[in-house]
């Protein structure tokens, strides 16, 4: 049995499962647009799976991208710092919104 899933409902599964405050408004809404992107392009239906997202997702500032994965940063501004964190994650994971409120949506699982 499916469940189409609207916003809203995506949105309450993380609160029904006490992980409302995992993700900002905008980085849950990104997430939402990934997650029915992905199932458009490839044509698979995906199980929501809230602990899942926790684990493999994550919502960072660039300069705390930067410090967990040792890159360095200093002296860039905060567009070339970005610019930096942006293309190190490129190559290795997924981005899902690089501008979502000054910080970065992307898969932590490598």
């Amino acid at each position: 049995m499916k469940q189409t899933l609207t916003f809203s409902t995506f949105a309450d599964a993380f609160r029904s499962h006490g992980r409302s405050d995992q993700f900002s408004y905008y980085a849950l809404k990104s997430l939402f647009n990934y997650f029915e992107e992905l199932e458009n392009d490839t044509g698979k239906v995906l199980e929501l799976d809230v602990i899942a997202i926790c684990c493999e997702y994550s919502e960072e500032f660039p300069e705390d991208i930067a410090d967990s994965y040792g890159l360095d940063i200093e002296g860039l501004g905060d567009d070339d710092a970005r610019d930096v964190v942006v293309v190190y994650l490129e190559t290795r994971t997924s981005i899902v919104d690089a501008n979502c409120s000054g910080q970065i949506v992307y898969r932590t699982s490598f």
